[in-house]
């Protein structure tokens, strides 16, 4: 079911979506330099574009954004080498360029907009706790019935989100995110590599331990795969091979 817009004017423009990547940040566990994961913004993206809509990009301070090398298709791990979604992205300039100019949170009127996505990376875990712009244009979007959507390590900011009247908004949603599974590979694929102490963890908190802490009902379908749910207006998606899922739930909640 979509929701329904109460503005009539509006029948015949296309549905807009915000989409928030995070700005360069350092781990505080590791030392490493973390950003945003590519995938997570690319293939939101494209099914977007696909159902007609209009996106922009925004990150927390505005400004180049970087991402996690690993989501990158050009590593030389290898990891992403296989996303042609992002590998198509990076290569047309008019794309391109939307990480290199975002626009900060903060300048997102959000009744310009029907969705906000934030997509998640490695810098959500270190630079979230502050980003109060953020915090309040997703309990806007939430609040004004307009779909507030969040995936993977983008999840985090549900642990800061504070509706109105001061209640936690995850509290008693159902939601999804970094599973403790897949912290538990991440953790154990840079220990095995000798890249990080075995006392020491990627991440300095867990998302599916800490929402749970805070009373939200967190589900998950496993090891890397790709899952989305909705609550209501509350979107979130799995984890980097969520982001068509996490998609997809949006464009079904508002339509096309």
């Amino acid at each position: 079911m979509s929701l329904r817009d109460p503005n009539p004017a509006r029948k015949n423009t296309p549905k807009r979506v915000a989409i928030v990547i995070a700005n360069p940040a350092t781990s505080t566990t590791t030392g490493w330099p973390v950003g945003f994961w590519w995938s997570e913004l690319t293939h939101p993206y494209y099914a977007f574009h696909e159902a007609g809509y209009e996106v922009e990009v925004f990150s927390l301070d505005g400004g180049r954004c970087e991402a996690d090398a690993l989501s990158d298709p050009h590593d030389a791990s290898g990891y992403s080498a296989s996303d042609l979604i992002t590998l198509g992205f990076i290569h047309t300039p008019s794309l391109a360029a939307l990480v290199e100019r975002t626009k900060p949170v903060s300048e997102i009127d959000v009744a310009q907009f029907d969705a906000l996505v934030v997509a998640g990376g490695q810098a959500p875990m270190f630079s979230f706790e502050t980003a109060t712009a953020l915090h309040a244009k997703f309990v806007e979007f939430y609040e004004a019935g307009k779909v507030a959507s969040a995936l993977c390590h983008g999840v985090a900011l549900l642990r800061y989100a504070r509706l109105s009247n001061g209640e936690l908004l995850a509290r008693g949603k159902t939601v999804t995110g970094f599973a403790n599974v897949e912290e538990d590979f991440a953790d154990n694929a840079v220990w095995s590599m000798g890249a990080l102490p075995k006392d020491k963890h990627l991440m300095p908190w867990r998302i599916e331990d800490e929402l749970k802490r805070l009373g939200a009902n967190f589900v998950q379908a496993g090891l890397w795969r790709g899952f989305a749910v909705r609550d209501g207006n509350l979107v979130t998606g799995q984890q980097n091979f969520s982001g068509t899922e996490t998609a997809n739930l949006v464009i079904e909640t508002l339509g096309r």
